[in-house]
């Protein structure tokens, strides 16, 4: 039977009737097709391969060809999920017409079925461009990783009540400007509440606490994949960094000690046809 398309209405409608939303992060096309067989509701592919999959200590690295490469790979392996692609770092900060042109590359050249863009207030003009030729936005407020360099680290947000006023004023913000949901990073519980009850989008949180409508995670986090960034609020639920280890040591010694290949990984021709018989 063919899985439903997951579309922004069916995310927004999820909030409505109170269901959590669920989203990671892919990057290529195997970990696309392991996410298409399960029930996840949104995959985005994030500007997070610059640290996970390509070796950056951050994601200013990363450019417009980088994202469309990896869009495009997780595209072709997903058939259910709702595909968000980021906009990688000076992809619409420089200019509204900027913003519009990147955006549509996503889409047309990537096939993301929407893009995310950080940043609330100073940012909302972009999204309402973006929005109004048809590409839906996904906000990114709280902790948002392209400013890392401006916020000395990345180091939680909102903890006092300045800087938690100025958080909620950028998700109202992104909310006017037409954005279907918004991801809250790096903010504390109590404000990712705050956040969750005040807009009708959907909030959906990356150590945010557990009251926003929906959570995400950077799927090598969740697997145990070594990485260098390890903030408190990833749980991992399985640890295949450990079992890739342990299996690529089991194939040396194999090939050393000779029992690799062995009889039933081998091919062989039938004597008849072998090109040393009569």
């Amino acid at each position: 039977m063919e899985k439903k398309k997951i579309t922004t209405l069916d995310i927004q409608k999820m909030k409505k009737e109170k269901r959590k939303i669920t989203a990671l992060t892919a990057y290529d096309y195997p970990f696309a097709k392991i996410l298409d067989k399960t029930e996840i509701d949104i995959i985005l592919v994030g500007d997070t391969v610059g640290m996970v999959v390509l070796g950056y200590k951050n994601t200013l690295p990363v450019t417009m060809e980088d994202m469309i490469h990896h869009i495009r790979a997780v595209k072709r392996g997903v058939s259910r999920a709702l595909i968000v692609g980021d906009m990688p770092f000076m992809s619409y900060q420089v200019s509204v017409e900027e913003s519009l042109r990147n955006a549509g590359r996503l889409v047309q050249e990537g096939g993301a079925e929407g893009v995310k863009i950080e940043g609330g207030i100073a940012m909302r003009d972009r999204i309402r461009a973006i929005v109004d030729i048809g590409i839906p936005v996904m906000g990114h407020v709280g902790l948002t990783p392209q400013s890392v360099h401006r916020f000395g680290g990345y180091r939680v947000q909102g903890k006092d009540y300045l800087n938690a006023r100025k958080i909620l004023s950028d998700a109202k913000a992104v909310e006017d400007a037409g954005a279907f949901s918004i991801v809250l990073e790096g903010i504390p519980a109590e404000l990712g509440k705050r956040i969750s009850e005040a807009l009708a989008i959907p909030t959906i949180g990356i150590g945010a606490g557990p009251h926003c409508n929906g959570q995400i995670l950077v799927i090598h986090d969740l697997l145990g994949l070594p990485g260098d960034f390890n903030p408190k609020y990833i749980k991992r639920y399985a640890d295949i960094g450990e079992s890739i280890t342990d299996a690529v040591r089991n194939y040396i010694d194999e090939v050393r000690e000779e029992k690799f290949p062995s009889e039933e990984h081998s091919y062989h021709v039938e004597k008849k046809k072998h090109l040393g018989s009569a």
